[in-house]
This record gives C-alpha cells, sequence and structure tokens, in this order.
C-alpha cells in the first residue's frame, strides 16, 4: 500500500500544530510554556495529547503496541478524522454495506463525499464482490460493521478477507459490539494488513457510554496521520484519568458482559412467544433485531408506557422491525410484561 497515494496531499503537506505537551516530554519542575493559570492544582494544566499512559495500559488489555492506537471523543471522531486524511471532498467516493451505522453517512455528507451503498443479502451478510464492483479509482475507504447495527449479525469473515486482500484503499471495521460476539477481534490482523483500521469502544461492554471515549487501531503510519489532524487535546485529563482507573475492572466487565448475553438469551425466548412477532433475528451484539407485523404501531405504544426501543422500519432490508436493546433483568422484564399487556 502506498500511503502517499492514498492520503489529501494537503493533509500530507502540512505541519501540524504542535502544542507545548508535544514539544516537551517528561516531568519538569517550572511550566511557563502554555499560558496556562498555575493556582489551580488540580485541573490547571493541558492533558497529554496523545494519552501515553492510558494507551499504554489500553496496550497491555488489547494486545498491541500504544502505536497502534488512537483515542477519541467517542468512536466518531475517528470515523470523522479516516474521512478527512484520506478523502478529497467531491472527488474521493467511500463504499459501505446497507444498513449499517448512519454515522458513516453523515460524516461523509459533512465532509462533502460521496457515500456509495451496496445492500446486504437477505441474511444481513456481506457480498465481496458486490461491494468491490461498487468502488472505482476514486473509493478511498469501505466501511464494514461486524457485529453490524442494526441487524446485529457478524460479517462472514472470509467475505471481509476478500475485501481486504483486494482492495488498495483503508478498510475501516467498526467493532463496537465485538465484545458480545463468538469470533475473535479484527485487531489480530493488523500487521497483515497495513490498510486495515479497526474501531471499538468504550460504550458498550464497558458501560461508559456517558464518558465519550473511542478507540481506533491501525498501523502508526495511519496513527500518526490521524494524531496531525486532530485536535490538540481532543481528551481531557477527567476521560483519561477516569478511563484508566476503569480499566482495572476487567473482571467486572466480563461479569457485566455474562450477564448481558443471559439477558439477550431471555428476551430472544420470550418475544419468540409473542404472537405479533413474526421472526428474530441472529444476533452477535447486545441487542436484538425483531420482526413485527406493526413496527410503527408497536413502537408508538411501547414509548406511550415509557418503554422505548428503536423503530428501525423505514431502514434499508429492515422493514417491520424493532431494535430491542438487552437491559437489566428488570428492564427486560417490564418490556415483556408490557408487551404482554398490549
Amino acid at each position: 500500500m502506498n500511503l502517499q497515494q492514498l492520503v489529501r496531499k494537503n493533509v500530507w503537506n502540512m505541519k501540524p500544530y504542535s502544542s507545548a505537551r508535544d514539544e516537551f516530554k517528561g516531568e519538569a519542575s517550572v511550566y511557563l510554556d502554555a499560558n496556562e493559570n498555575p493556582l489551580n492544582d488540580r485541573y490547571n494544566r493541558y492533558p497529554d495529547p496523545l494519552q501515553w499512559a492510558l494507551k499504554g495500559k489500553i496496550a497491555e488489555i488489547k494486545g498491541v503496541a500504544p502505536e497502534y492506537i488512537f483515542l477519541g471523543n467517542g468512536s466518531d471522531e475517528p470515523i470523522d478524522l479516516v474521512i478527512r486524511v484520506f478523502c478529497e471532498p467531491r472527488i474521493d467516493n467511500i463504499v459501505a454495506i446497507d444498513p449499517t451505522y448512519g454515522m458513516y453517512q453523515v460524516c461523509a455528507e459533512v465532509n462533502d463525499v460521496e457515500y456509495r451503498k451496496v445492500l446486504l443479502n437477505e441474511n444481513f451478510d456481506l457480498d465481496a464482490q458486490a461491494l468491490l464492483d461498487r468502488a472505482d479509482e476514486d473509493t478511498k475507504i469501505i466501511f464494514l460493521c461486524s457485529p453490524n447495527n442494526p441487524t446485529g449479525n457478524l460479517l462472514n469473515r472470509t467475505e471481509v478477507v476478500k475485501v481486504l486482500d483486494s482492495f488498495e484503499g483503508i478498510v475501516v471495521i467498526d467493532e463496537a459490539y465485538i465484545d458480545f460476539a463468538s469470533e475473535v477481534t479484527w485487531l489480530n490482523e493488523l500487521s497483515n494488513y497495513p490498510n486495515l483500521v479497526v474501531l471499538q469502544t468504550f460504550s458498550k461492554a464497558w458501560g461508559l457510554a456517558a464518558v465519550r471515549l473511542g478507540m481506533a487501531f491501525a498501523s502508526p503510519e495511519i496513527i500518526k496521520l490521524f494524531n496531525k489532524v486532530k485536535y490538540p487535546y481532543n481528551v481531557n485529563i477527567l476521560t483519561q484519568n477516569f478511563v484508566n482507573e476503569e480499566l482495572d475492572k476487567a473482571a467486572l466487565r466480563k461479569e457485566w458482559v455474562d450477564t448481558l448475553l443471559k439477558g439477550r438469551d431471555y428476551l430472544n425466548a420470550e418475544l419468540a412467544k409473542l404472537p405479533f412477532v413474526e421472526k428474530i433475528y441472529p444476533t452477535d451484539a447486545n441487542f436484538i433485531l425483531a420482526k413485527v407485523d406493526d413496527a410503527n404501531g408497536l413502537y408508538k405504544k411501547l414509548a406511550d408506557r415509557g418503554v422505548i426501543v428503536r423503530n428501525r422500519n423505514s431502514v434499508s432490508l429492515c422493514a417491520g422491525c424493532l431494535r430491542i436493546t438487552v437491559g437489566t433483568d428488570e428492564e427486560n422484564k417490564i418490556l415483556i410484561d408490557t408487551l404482554l399487556g398490549l
């Protein structure tokens, strides 16, 4: 892969903003470089712009070197960055599966980049050749989400490999739900595919959606480009310190995942008993996609009773479907009891 040919020329040639903490490494006794207020000891200093301490801890858990990690404000930041780094507005394009996570298209449109959709098959699976046929010489990125949102399923690994082997641009695999899945992460393939970017998050299995911290894993060369374009202090010190402490709860995270998987089994079994549920699709995520006889009506009835699910009726291939997140045992029971009372 010729990285320079893929990157926007202005990004490749630009000189990045250099913050005070970029220019000095280590600890000093006197900091008079960044125009900070010296009188509020806990929060007066700018945070490490590259979050090395936190990356070091994540690296131990994920089994990758810190140089392969980018941390952003949720996964949405690296989604936006990969488009800004590689796609020339009004010239380049992006190819993605459909249906999938909506922010890929939103970020493409914000950046004025053409977004091409390729429908999954009737089993919500990927046809690699159809995806590759939609790409051309101006396609810079292919987005894949596995397990996919809103369908919940893992994409066929053999088909994904075909994409990685054949496509000469950047392949992004979003693994927001990988902790709930039966297959291994694509992180193990980073050394084999220099064009691969893997996204993960602390919002799902770690239960930290409010904290807004996402991870991108890629070759050090791609990570350097993300760092070149990102805002200088994109992850604040409160988030860095808090997540650093939360990473010590790996055993508790596993317990949470096990609990949610049991809750998923409970919802699958109970939903299948309801006469208005026509189909429950296989899922490797912490949610269930269910086809019902009247998605709009059922969604409204639930909302009127204070139970909120996601209506996916207008999404490609998801007509008549509701997406239901696995909640606490109490929330799951309230949902089923409410459905039984309709």
